[in-house]
C-alpha cells in the first residue's frame, strides 16, 4: 500500500547501526545480563574426573574457564603449569561433584603426569578439598545435566512475589514464560486473567524462592489489587494447594545466589528526597518518606499538594533502589525538577517548600554514591523494557547521561512516550541483540516510505519520538499526556514531496546527484519524511558537510518545530548537528521553499509541488553564475524582482574576495566525540567556515568569499545572531543594543577568587551553576580558560545551560581584553 506511513519489515542490528552511524552499548555494561549466561560453574570450582589414561580411576580437577557448555579443566597439582589443561563437554565427559568417588567406591588416583609431585595422595587431597567449592551436584547428574541454570525456571514454575506498591507481604507467583531470565508472572489464582501479569528479571531484589516469607517473617497474602477478587477462604484453599505441590514447582535456591544484597537504611519517616516513579519513570519530583517497615525496607510517595487527589503514587524502596537522590541533585545536574501538583506557581524552590511543609531533607549519608564508571556514552544503542507496556522492548537511544543514570529515547513504541530516566543498573535494559537471541520480538523502528516512479524503497529513520525538551511535562495525575504527534493524521502527515531535478541546483547541489533522487518521498509523517528528504540533499550536495551546516539550527534563533539530528560524511570525516523540521502539515511548503533559499537554488527544487515542463520560477534561463549572483546581491542592495520572481530570499552578503585563513572549525562534532551532536561553538565565539578542507575547488569563489563573510559578520558581531526565519541583516537599532550590554568590570578577572567569580555569576541568569564554580574552585584564571566543550564535559552541563554560561564567559573575556589586556 503505497500511501501507508508506517511499514514493518525485518528487522537487523547491524544494518540500522551503519545507517545511523551509531554504537551500540558495551555488552559489558549489562552485568545482569551476564550473570544470566553464567553456566552456574564458575572458574575455582572442583569437581571430580575420569583420568584419560585410565578411564576406572579419577582425579580432582578445578574449573579454568568456562564456555556454553565447555570446561576448561586442570587436574590439582599441576599447579601454575598450563600445558596439561583439556576442554571436555559437560553432557557427554565423566564428571562428578566432590565426594562421589567416595559414595559410590570409586578409585581416586594422581594421573602418571604429577605422580612425583604427589608423595602422599591422602594429605594432598585433604589440603586442596579443604574449604573447596565443589560443581553443583544437579548440574553434572541428573535431568538438569548440562543445562543452563536459568533455563531450569520453566513455565510452571511458582516464585513468591514481594508487593511493592503498598506493603512487604508476598504472594505466590506462577512463570508463564522465561525469556532470557526476564519472567512474565502470573499470581497464583488469577489463572484464566493476564490483567496483573508482570514481567520482572529473576534477578530483582523483591523476587524470591517459594517459603521465602515464611522463612523471614513476612506474610503471605495476595496483594491489594487482586485480593477482591476472590473470598479469604479461596485464598486460603489456594495457598495449601500449593503447598502440597511445593515439590513439583520448586526453583533451585541456588539459581539466586547473585542477587543484590539489600543493605541496611538510614532513612526516617517525614523525610524529603526527590524521586522517580518507577511506573512512569520521566521527570523527578519532590517525595517523602511515608512509611518505614525496618531496617531495610521503606516507603516513599512522590507529594501530590491537591486537595482533591484520589489516589497516591507510593511504592516500596531500599537503599540500593533506583530513582531516589537527595534534595538538590536535579539542579546540581542542570535538570528539570517538576513541582509537585498544586504546587503554587513554576519556580519550585526546595528551602521554601521544606520551610512551608515543616519537613527535612534525607541526608546525603542515606544515598548509595553514584557512579559515572558504567561504559555508557550519549547517542549509543541498546535494547529497552517500555516502562508504559513492559510486554514491548524498543530499541533505545542513550539521549543523556548524569552519574549512573540514562535518559532513553524509546523508537518504534505503540505510543510515543517521553525520554524514560534508568540506573545503569537496572534490569529492564539490555544489548543490542538480547532479543534476537532469546527468541523475543523487538519492536522495529518506524520507517518512511520513499517512492521511485513504481519501485518503493523502505529508508529507516534515526529517531521519531519527541525529543524531551518538548515533553517534560508528559505527566499529568499519574497518566502520559502523549502528543499524537507520531500518529499519522491529517494534520501531521507529509504529503509528497517531489525532487524536481530540471530546477536550478544551485552552488551546493550536485546536478547529478538530485538528478539520481527517487522521484518522491512519502506520504507519511511530517518529521519523518522531511528529515529523509533533507538526508538525500545532504548527500547530493559536492560537499554534504557545507550543506549540512546551512541547515544547521541556529541555537539563538526562534525554535519553531522539531529538532532532528542529520549526519554528513566527507572525506571518510562524520559530521553531525541539529536541524530544525517543521511537525504539520500545512507547514510543509512553507519550510522546503526557506530550505531552497538557504542552499542558493530554485525554490522549487523540491517540494509538494511537482513541476512537469516548465518552472514557475523560470529558473531555467538563469545561469549558475547569474543565479548566485542575485542570491548574493540580495542583501547589499535592494534591486528589483529578477526573472523567475524570487521574493524574500535568504543570502549571504558579497565582498570581494580574499586570502582564507585556516581556522579550527566548531561546525559539528565527529563521530568519535560522542558527548554532544550538536554546534559546540560558544556563545560569542567566531565559527570556522570549515569543516572542510580549506584548499578543497568544489565550490565556486563566489560561495568561498559568502563564506568568508559570514564569518567577518559573526567576529564583528561576537554574540549577536537573528533568526533564520527573519532572512534580514540586524537593523542598526539592534546592533546599538548589543554595544550596549558590554561588560565593565571594576577589577581584573585574573585576579579574580573563587569568591569573586561565584559573585560575578549569581549577578547572571546562570545564579543556580555558582554553586558548580564554588564546588570546583575556579577563579579568575581558570574561568577565562573555560570553553564550552570543557564546561560540558567538567561540569556535566546539558547543552542549554552550558550555551548561556559560555555567553557570560565570553563576555569576561571581551571586556578583559578591552580593559585590562594593554
Amino acid at each position: 500500500d503505497a500511501g501507508s506511513s508506517v511499514e514493518e519489515m525485518e528487522f537487523n542490528w547491524d544494518e540500522y547501526l551503519e545507517d545511523t552511524g551509531a554504537t551500540a552499548a558495551p555488552h559489558g555494561s549489562f552485568k545482569h545480563v551476564d550473570t544470566s549466561l553464567q553456566n552456574g560453574f564458575a572458574p575455582g570450582m572442583k569437581l571430580e574426573v575420569a583420568v584419560k589414561s585410565d578411564q576406572n580411576t579419577y582425579w580432582v580437577a578445578t574449573i579454568i574457564t568456562t564456555c556454553g557448555q565447555l570446561l576448561l579443566l586442570r587436574y590439582d597439582g599441576y599447579g601454575e603449569d598450563r600445558k596439561a589443561d583439556f576442554w571436555c563437554d559437560i553432557m557427554t565427559a565423566d564428571l562428578h561433584p566432590i565426594g562421589w568417588c567416595e559414595q559410590n567406591r570409586k578409585i581416586l588416583k594422581v594421573p602418571e603426569g604429577i605422580k612425583d609431585k604427589i608423595p602422599d595422595q591422602e594429605e594432598f587431597l585433604q589440603r586442596v578439598l579443604k574449604g573447596a567449592c565443589s560443581a553443583p551436584a544437579n548440574l553434572l547428574e541428573g535431568l538438569h545435566r548440562g543445562k543452563n541454570p536459568l533455563d531450569l525456571i520453566a513455565p510452571g514454575s511458582r516464585l513468591e512475589l514481594q508487593n511493592t506498591r503498598d506493603s512487604l507481604a508476598a504472594w505466590i507467583v506462577n512463570v508463564v514464560e522465561n525469556v532470557g531470565g526476564r519472567l512474565k508472572l502470573r499470581y497464583e489464582g488469577l489463572e484464566d486473567s493476564d490483567k496483573f501479569d508482570q514481567w520482572i528479571f529473576y534477578l530483582d531484589p523483591f523476587l524470591h524462592q517459594v517459603g521465602w516469607a515464611a522463612q523471614h517473617g513476612y506474610s503471605l497474602q495476595p496483594p491489594l489489587a487482586i485480593r477482591s477478587l476472590k473470598s479469604e477462604a479461596d485464598w486460603q484453599e489456594i495457598l495449601k494447594k500449593v503447598k502440597e505441590e511445593e515439590e513439583e514447582s520448586s526453583v533451585p535456591t541456588d539459581l539466586f545466589k547473585d542477587k543484590p544484597v539489600i543493605g541496611v537504611h538510614a532513612f526516617s519517616e517525614g523525610m524529603k528526597l526527590e524521586a522517580v516513579d518507577p511506573m512512569a519513570p520521566f521527570v523527578i519530583s519532590p517525595a517523602t518518606v511515608v512509611k518505614v517497615f525496618n531496617e531495610k525496607y521503606f516507603m516513599i510517595e512522590i507529594d501530590d499538594l491537591r486537595a482533591e487527589r484520589t489516589t497516591s503514587r507510593s511504592y516500596v524502596c531500599h537503599v540500593n533502589s533506583a530513582g531516589i537522590f537527595p534534595v538538590q541533585w536535579s539542579l546540581k545536574n542542570g535538570l528539570h525538577l517538576s513541582p509537585p501538583p498544586g504546587y503554587p506557581g513554576q519556580d519550585f524552590d526546595w528551602a521554601d517548600y521544606l520551610k512551608q511543609c515543616g519537613a527535612e531533607a534525607a541526608p546525603q549519608s542515606c544515598f548509595p554514591s553514584l557512579t559515572s564508571d558504567h561504559g555508557f556514552k550519549e547517542n549509543m544503542k541498546l535494547e529497552a523494557v517500555n516502562p508504559v507496556d513492559p510486554e514491548e522492548v524498543c530499541i533505545a537511544t542513550v539521549t543523556k547521561l548524569r552519574d549512573s543514570y540514562l535518559w532513553l529515547q524509546l523508537e518504534g513504541s505503540k505510543k510515543p512516550i517521553p525520554d524514560c530516566i534508568v540506573s545503569v543498573e537496572s534490569m529492564n535494559i539490555f544489548p543490542v541483540g538480547w532479543c534476537e537471541t532469546n527468541g523475543y520480538q523487538l519492536r522495529p523502528p518506524r520507517k518512511a516510505i520513499v517512492n521511485k516512479q513504481k519501485k518503493i524503497a523502505v529508508v529507516q529513520p534515526e529517531k521519531q519520538i519527541l525529543s524531551s525538551r518538548t515533553v517534560h511535562d508528559g505527566l499529568k495525575n499519574q497518566e502520559l499526556n502523549s502528543s499524537d504527534s507520531v500518529v499519522i493524521n491529517g494534520k501531521y502527515c507529509c504529503p509528497k514531496i517531489y525532487f524536481n531535478h530540471r530546477c536550478f541546483s544551485g552552488p551546493y547541489l550536485n546536478k547529478g546527484r538530485i538528478a539520481e533522487l527517487p522521484q518522491s518521498v512519502g506520504p507519511g509523517n511530517c518529521v519523518l519524511v522531511l528529515k529523509e528528504v533533507l538526508t538525500l540533499l545532504i548527500n547530493a550536495a559536492y560537499k554534504p558537510s557545507r550543506v549540512l551546516r546551512e541547515l544547521q539550527l541556529d541555537e539563538e534563533a526562534a525554535w519553531h518545530g522539531h529538532g532532528e539530528t542529520l549526519k554528513a560524511k566527507y572525506k571518510g570525516k562524520s559530521y553531525r548537528a541539529t536541524v530544525e523540521v517543521v511537525r504539520t502539515a500545512d507547514r510543509v511548503a512553507d519550510f522546503c521553499r526557506k530550505t531552497c533559499i538557504k542552499l542558493e537554488c530554485c525554490p522549487n527544487l523540491f517540494g509538494p509541488q511537482m513541476v512537469l515542463d516548465k518552472c514557475s520560477e523560470n529558473c531555467s534561463v538563469l545561469t549558475k553564475t547569474k543565479y548566485t549572483h542575485y542570491y548574493g546581491k540580495r542583501k547589499n542592495k535592494r534591486i528589483g524582482r529578477p526573472p523567475g520572481g524570487h521574493s524574500n530570499l535568504e543570502v549571504a552578503m558579497k565582498k570581494p574576495n580574499k586570502r582564507r585563513k585556516r581556522r579550527k572549525h566548531f561546525f559539528v562534532h565527529k563521530k568519535k566525540r560522542s558527548s554532544a551532536s550538536v554546534d559546540n561553538t560558544p556563545a560569542g565565539s567566531p565559527q570556522g567556515s570549515g569543516g572542510e578542507e580549506d584548499d578543497d575547488q568544489d565550490e565556486s569563489e563566489l560561495s568561498h568569499s559568502l563564506a568568508q563573510d559570514r564569518d567577518k559578520r559573526k567576529r564583528k558581531l561576537r554574540t549577536f545572531s537573528f533568526s533564520d526565519d527573519e532572512n534580514k541583516p540586524p537593523s542598526p537599532k539592534d546592533i546599538k543594543m548589543e554595544i550596549a550590554e558590554k561588560l565593565q568590570l571594576d577589577s581584573n578577572p585574573l585576579e579574580w577568587s573563587v569568591a569573586d567569580v561565584v559573585r560575578f555569576l549569581k549577578s547572571t541568569d546562570c545564579a543556580p551553576l555558582a554553586r558548580i564554580f564554588l564546588d570546583q574552585e575556579i577563579d579568575g584564571q581558570a574561568l577565562l580558560l573555560l570553553t564550552l566543550p570543557t564546561v560540558q564535559e567538567c561540569m556535566d552541563l546539558k547543552l542549554g545551560p552550558a550555551i548561556k554560561l559560555c555567553h557570560h564567559i565570553e563576555r569576561v573575556k571581551l571586556a578583559f581584553y578591552q580593559q585590562f589586556a594593554n
